[in-house]
């Protein structure tokens, strides 16, 4: 047997069998493609961000109080006496009796209104911010204090205790001849950790082994979606869909157990439905919103702008010398109408969002003529899309 020498390395069994299937040119140029194929079409979100758990939740309470210690800056009492009652009734529990023919006439009391939110699984003995707002005249609660008020539920039960120095962004000057300057709000303050916690909240959070998921946006694919992932995580058969909103998953009976579940839970992550296709019109401010969804079948469109000028002026009618006639003073209008000249233009069926908003800024449309225009395109038919007008 004649040996091949080592100029022949390489040509063997075993290295024929180690060169690669295909080319490296031809898998290179595959790189491309299965990298855009692992990108996922829509970026996804956490359940986190798309609902909530059921029986957890807030809730709102609200207050009546007086605020004190404001420089001249209060409720002028003789067009608020429900301010001096207020007062009264707190003196009087206090051990202060003030004469029934006695009206003080205070500058630096307000009374307030309250209201917070008492978030779920608050316990007696937390602090939550408070928001304070004059319900009378005063002109600003700067360098108050507030007393301590009730905050009550809708059940009316008292759910936590309010008391403490105002922090006011605004700020307020007034004159003598009734002249004033205000920068934001100065009536309105917040006392952060201003209420102190003194009844729980019984939640719906444990019992049975179901948790409720309600998303914050009634949405089909969404929840269908919701579900595939929970299963593709936790097993098949953990959830189940119950109407557009709500999905049913099973859940420990251990409290314990249920936290940790939940933790997994909320950062599981799915691509959302897309939003449906809708426009949104202010007529009131001529805000006009659309979404990516909306589209517009073909159609040309022609618009332009009429104004009416009038313009109101005094003829003066002068008789001629020696006549026994009087001079006379004559209103007259001139009316005159400008109509500018209009261009049409035209939509492709199936125009995108991009090109709808570059056919608007081409003809110079105002926001007043695209609602008209957006009116126009949904009477004919041709705006796929929900026209809401608020």
């Amino acid at each position: 047997m004649r040996d091949r020498g080592p100029g022949a390395r390489g040509q063997g069994k075993d290295e024929v069998r180690r060169k690669p299937r295909f080319p490296w040119p031809l898998a290179s140029g595959l790189w491309p493609l299965l990298f855009l194929l692992a990108l996922p079409l829509q970026a996804q979100e956490r359940i986190k961000d798309l609902a909530s758990v059921g029986g957890v939740r807030g809730n709102a309470l609200v207050g009546y109080g007086l605020v004190v210690g404001l420089d001249g800056s209060g409720d002028r009492t003789s067009q608020s006496p429900f301010t001096v009652q207020s007062l009264r009734n707190m003196l009087n529990e206090l051990g202060v009796t003030v004469p029934p023919n006695v009206n003080p006439q205070l500058k630096n009391v307000a009374a307030v209104a309250i209201h917070a939110e008492l978030p779920p699984f608050a316990k007696p003995g937390q602090t939550i911010d408070v928001t304070v707002s004059s319900i009378a005249n005063a002109v600003s609660l700067r360098g108050g204090t507030l007393l301590m008020a009730p905050l009550k539920g809708a059940d009316g039960q008292v759910y936590a205790i309010a008391q403490g120095s105002l922090v006011v962004g605004g700020f307020g000057a007034q004159g003598r001849d009734g002249s004033r300057v205000s920068v934001n709000v100065p009536s309105v303050g917040r006392i952060p950790n201003g209420a102190t916690v003194e009844r729980e909240v019984g939640g719906g959070f444990g019992g049975d082994g179901e948790l409720t998921l309600n998303l914050n946006r009634a949405d089909f694919t969404t929840v269908s979606r919701m579900v595939a992932a929970l299963d593709a995580r936790f097993g098949a058969g953990t959830a189940r869909a119950v109407d557009g909103v709500t999905v049913a998953v099973r859940a420990p009976y251990d409290p314990a157990a249920r936290i940790g579940f939940l933790a997994q839970l909320e950062n599981v992550e799915l691509t959302p439905g897309a939003a449906p296709a809708k426009v949104i019109v202010n007529s009131r401010t001529g805000t006009v919103v659309m979404g990516a969804q909306v589209k517009v079948l073909p159609a040309a469109i022609a618009h332009g702008s009429l104004s009416v000028t009038i313009t109101e002026s005094m003829d003066v009618s002068q008789p001629a010398p020696f006549g026994r006639g009087a001079t006379v003073v004559a209103p007259r209008s001139d009316v005159a109408i400008d109509q500018d000249g209009s261009r049409m233009f035209r939509f492709a069926g199936g125009t995108s969002l991009d090109e709808i908003v570059r056919a608007v800024n081409a003809v110079g449309a105002a926001p007043g003529d695209l609602i008209a225009i957006l009116e126009a395109l949904k009477q004919a038919g041709a705006l796929r899309a929900e026209l809401e007008v608020i």
